[in-house]
This record gives structure tokens, sequence and C-alpha cells, in this order.
């Protein structure tokens, strides 16, 4: 499947905007349908409070429920450094990915139900590795199956979206949005002037 591409990212912090590198522009699909999201992130948690402008190409394989768990994921990992990656043209990236000054990965976010291989390569380049799994059916029967082999891997974490959860999150996408993301206590919610969610992410692997 063809994944949704970020193709570019603007930060702001204390009033300071600072655009992607313009190459990511490259990645956009011919017949994507592009899409617009206006962060602002209050994550209590972290201490982390930032705006973060995203414009994503989803190609239309792509459903608006990865769509929204991929800005979900970048929500509850958001960093000025976080970047969605190529994804659909390499297998060396994962979704998501968090580097320092030196290009070393710090963090490694994969979404769905990836490969027991995907993620023993994200734990051994990555200092932490994430994975944010969702699908009522697919995703108890895939953890079920690699359950015991994932256990060996002390840096990484698995959380699972239950289908109300995702359905809320797809229920918000929109062309444009504008969305407010509060996360406290390990629950975020997503309110935009038209509806908000209440998401609180299964710890299956902490």
């Amino acid at each position: 499947m063809l994944r949704c591409l970020l193709v570019k990212k603007v930060t702001c912090r204390n009033g300071n905007c600072q655009a992607d590198p313009p190459w990511l522009e490259m990645f956009m699909a011919t017949k994507a349908t592009i899409y617009k999201a206006l962060l602002n992130i209050a994550d209590m948690d972290r201490q982390y409070y930032a705006t973060h402008s995203l414009t994503l190409a989803c190609h239309p394989s792509e459903t608006e429920e990865r769509l929204m768990v991929r800005l979900l994921a970048f929500a509850l990992y958001a960093s000025e450094s976080l970047q969605f990656t190529r994804g659909i043209s390499t297998e060396d990236e994962p979704d998501l990915w968090d580097k320092d000054l030196t290009d070393h990965i710090t963090h490694w976010i994969e979404l769905g139900v990836p490969d027991e291989s995907r993620l023993r390569k994200g734990c051994n380049r990555a200092d932490q590795a994430t994975l944010v799994t969702y699908g009522s059916r697919t995703a108890p029967l895939w953890w079920e199956k690699n359950r015991d082999k994932l256990k060996r891997f002390d840096n990484l974490r698995v959380i699972y979206l239950d289908r109300d959860a995702t359905d809320a999150l797809a229920a918000m996408a929109a062309r444009n949005m504008e969305l407010q993301v509060t996360i406290q206590d390990g629950q975020a919610w997503f309110s935009s002037p038209d509806s908000n969610a209440a998401i609180t992410p299964e710890i299956w692997k902490p």
C-alpha cells in the first residue's frame, strides 16, 4: 500500500517559524489529495508546547483513517526535529523518525502491523522505537503472533488504538484542518471548530 507523504512542514515556537528543506516537495504524488493541518500541541506530560503546520499528500489508496493516525503519532511524539519519512519509496525508513544533529536516529516510529524484522531494524538503529498499531481484527491477531518475539527489545514501545478511536479521528479529517491537541496522563484530546475526540492509547508494551 502506498502511504501519505509529508511534503512540507513548518514548525513555530515563540513566534519563530522554520520550513523543512524544499527537497521534500519532490515526493508529492501526481494524483494525491492534499491535506493541510495546523496542530496546536499542548503536551503536559512532556512539557512540550508548539504549533506545527503540516502539508501532506495522500495517495488515493491511502485511507483517511491512516492519515489521522499518522497525525496522532506526530502529536504524541512531536519535537522540533520529528519528521515524516519518504515511507512509500524505501524499506529503510519508518513512518516517522526523529534525528539529532549528527543524523543519528533517536526515535523510530512505525504504524500498523509491520513485519517483526522492521521493528528489529528500528530497535537496532534507534535509541527508541515505537509502534502505533490499530485495527480491531488485524492488530490483536498480529500482537498474539509477535508478542513473544518482541519481548527482547527493551527499547520498543507498542501502543494500540481501538476502532472507536480511529473512527473518531477519521471523522475529523478534512482538506484543511486546525486542530488543538492536548495531552495529559496518556490521553490525547483532539478538538476542531466542528468536533472533538478523546483518544486513550492502550499500552501493549511499555
